[in-house]
């Protein structure tokens, strides 16, 4: 095994893995989001730049954030374990820490670990300045939204600093492009490195896990319940709906009742001081149906105890003086009597598939595997008080729940000891089974398990990854999930999976924006006499590399989203063997290369390295005549083929030579074209300016909204858009400003 090699780091305490020192060469350079899923070593990154940093400026200091004081204590011991730095200069700082002496110790230590509400309070109030450290790490990075302090501080770093750089550390940023742009614009973000456990760079250091779900069938009372709560809800959402709050009364979950009762709050707003009745029964229905939605989703996901002590708990509110309205309202239906009653009567008597379940599941587990650690995951601490209640009776299974510090109605949270304690008892074996709370799921050095059991399933991709991410270390892993058939529980899992699609579709995206603003950079970068190449880091398998570096390139390693080199800002270069080429047309993925390559840039190029392209039996001729055709005719990407390795390093080297060294040549005037939308014909007239691909034709219209105002747009303006540096500014200027002179 290979370890890092740095002054700064102990030997042998941070492994070698090829993927963290890519990650690391990027985050050197730049402000870097890093993704890695739960357990592939984020913290290791941080800590090589941490050295590299402080090797390259002594004097400066380090601020890791993280949201909690255990995680920020927990980050201490890390790097303290791997740094061959004093112990002395490492610190905690938290809301435990006195101002006075946190003001103190500000100005002392050199690595500093502390929570974001203490960096903000501190930077506020003056105790602090951020212009001595040239490096902030922002842990569980995907917080970086709204109003969390930890985009106050990147703008406070970024402005004050003299040597900024910033670190961003997260397993799952978000589901949506928006939320991972605002994490990056909030965090100055320059470039975006993301890896899965299929990639193959990860995927030597990961192990398998099997994800498997289990529906279960809802006993016959369970049934009868839930369709009266049903017939109750939708009754109420026939009001709303009569009031016109809703269009629908399909569909209809706690996130729609919410915004309809911002609705209803605003329109009794517009009203002034007296507001129509109407309104305050819509408002009463409002909260009737989000009552009932909650206990419905009880039932549903967490049994018939936890609803029934729902039911019992607003049967409690109802008879209090200045109870609720709707709280009266509703417990004084007599068929949510009824229902509160049979749930009480049954209450312990019938048995709760779930929890059936849990046991067979676990007895099976510690008797075919009895060093196994599980944890178990449920939303609610009633639900995990009845997990735990019910392993008790099992042989083999040391179990203890595991839950936040919050005070939660009656029940008494966990001191951040307790927590400190069950975990080294847990990594030592005197407990086998965690009975977890999402306390469990974010940040906390909980050791791998051997199987992950969700009792019940989060619509939430963030959780979903970090559950799961708590397997499949440093052995093969294992997560079930406990279903209810037909419930929400199945629309949860769902919503967990589509989510987490969705969230790697985004990481992509912005990795993609990144991308372009690589290549629209790409030029201030070819300054100098070497050629540059910028290639993507899975091209390190291949020899292509090794012969760059022996023609002379000054290859840059990265991770790109789009094609396999950068040549310069127009020309984008796809590599493809004969057989991974043949494979592409097979499982389709080799159109959707092609249209992100053109869109992505000007010149793109695919090279295809390799002989036999049509004496392959598992694809036809005519298949790859179609697909040559199509990349050449309906993309216009030329096809250069090569010979072997050193061939296609040969004919990258020479058009990058070419590109950079500035050879002369006509473009021709673009030819005839079709009949375009309006937005098509405006992109096409911006498209025409100097070094205006098409992806800076949108930037540039969206920008500034029209043509004309691009047009009469100065250097400095044009400048604000992202990808045009001064020397392209000057170019757009020069264009529209010179005079016309026919030629010759």
């Amino acid at each position: 095994m290979r370890y890092v090699s740095h002054p700064l780091i102990k030997p042998k305490a941070i492994e070698a893995r090829l993927y963290q020192q890519v990650i690391f060469n990027t985050a050197f350079r730049a402000n870097t989001l890093v993704v890695l899923p739960t357990g592939l070593g984020k913290t290791p990154i941080a800590i090589m730049l941490a050295a590299a940093r402080l090797a390259e400026f002594p004097d400066s200091k380090i601020l890791m954030m993280a949201p909690t004081r255990p995680l920020a204590m927990q980050h201490l011991d890390t790097f303290r374990r791997s740094m061959t730095i004093g112990p002395a200069e490492f610190q905690v700082l938290t809301g435990q820490v006195p101002p006075r002496e946190r003001a103190k110790l500000w100005r002392e230590a050199k690595l500093i670990f502390a929570t974001p509400q203490v960096v903000e309070r501190d930077i506020i109030t003056g105790r602090l300045s951020l212009k001595s450290f040239s490096l902030l790490i922002f842990d569980e990075a995907h917080r970086a939204v709204g109003n969390y302090p930890y985009g106050f501080i990147a703008k406070r770093y970024v402005s004050e600093a003299e040597r900024p750089l910033i670190l961003a550390l997260t397993a799952s940023p978000g589901g949506e492009v928006e939320k991972v742009e605002e994490v990056k614009k909030n965090l100055f973000i320059q470039r975006v490195e993301t890896r899965t456990e299929n990639d193959p760079d990860v995927a030597p250091y990961v192990q398998p896990v099997k994800i498997e779900w289990r529906r279960l069938d809802l006993p016959k009372p369970f049934l009868e319940i839930r369709g009266i709560l049903q017939r109750k809800f939708k009754e109420t959402l026939r009001t709303l709906k009569r009031c016109g709050f809703l269009r629908s009364i399909e569909k209809v979950g706690k996130r729609e009742l919410l915004q309809v009762q911002r609705e209803i709050r605003e329109t009794m707003q517009d009203h002034g001081s007296s507001p129509p009745e109407e309104l305050y029964a819509a408002l009463i229905a409002q909260a009737m149906a989000f009552r009932l939605c909650h206990g419905i989703e009880l039932l549903e996901t967490q049994g018939l105890a936890s609803l029934s002590r729902y039911l019992s708990g607003l049967l409690r509110k109802s008879i209090k003086p200045g109870a609720p309205k709707s709280v009266r309202l509703l417990m004084r239906d007599s068929q949510i009597r009824r229902i509160t009653e049979l749930a009480q009567e049954l209450e312990g008597k019938l048995d709760d598939p779930k929890i059936i379940e849990v046991q067979k599941i676990l007895r099976k587990q510690f008797e075919e595997h009895p060093n196994s650690r599980v944890i178990v995951f449920a939303h609610y601490r009633d639900s995990a008080e009845r997990v735990m209640r019910s392993l008790k009776s099992l042989e083999n299974v040391r179990a203890t729940k595991f839950i936040g510090q919050a005070k939660r109605g009656e029940g008494k949270g966990m001191s951040q000891k307790e927590q400190k304690k069950i975990l080294e008892e847990f990594r030592e074996g005197k407990i086998n089974t965690l009975v977890s709370t999402s306390v469990g799921e974010e940040g906390l050095d909980i050791p791998s398990v051997d199987l992950v059991l969700f009792y019940e399933a989060v619509p939430s991709g963030v959780r979903f990854i970090q559950r799961r991410g708590r397997t499949g270390r440093k052995s093969p892993g294992r997560v079930i999930a406990l279903l209810a058939k037909g419930t929400r529980d199945e629309a949860f899992y769902w919503s967990a999976v589509y989510k987490e699609r969705q969230m790697r579709e985004a990481i992509t995206a912005a990795s993609g924006e990144e991308l372009l603003g690589i290549g629209q950079r790409a030029l201030d970068e070819f300054s100098d006499e070497a050629i540059k190449i910028i290639a993507d880091h899975r091209e390190l398998a291949s020899g292509v590399i090794r012969e760059l570096k022996q023609l002379g390139a000054d290859v840059d390693i990265r991770q790109l989203d789009v094609g396999d080199f950068i040549l310069s800002e127009r020309v984008g270069v796809e590599r493809k063997t004969v057989g991974d080429f043949l494979q592409s047309i097979i499982d389709k993925r080799l159109m959707d290369q092609a249209g992100k390559l053109t869109e992505t840039f000007e010149s793109p190029l695919l090279v295809l390295e390799g002989e036999g392209l049509y004496s392959r039996r598992a694809i036809h001729p005519n298949a790859v005549r179609g697909a040559l055709a199509s990349l050449t005719v309906d993309y216009r990407i030329p096809i250069i083929s090569t010979r072997d390795e050193k061939e296609t390093a040969e004919l990258l080297f020479t058009i990058a030579k070419r590109e950079q060294k500035g050879v002369k040549r006509e473009v021709p005037v673009r030819g005839e074209a079709k009949k375009l939308t309006l937005p098509e014909q405006q992109r096409f007239v911006v498209e025409g300016l100097p070094g205006v691909s098409a992806v800076l034709a949108k930037r540039l219209l969206e920008h500034f909204g029209t043509v004309e105002r691009i047009m009469r747009s100065s250097e400095k303006e044009l400048q604000e858009v992202h990808g045009i540096g001064r020397e392209k500014a000057k170019e757009i200027r020069k264009v529209l400003t010179s005079r016309y002179e026919a030629e010759e």
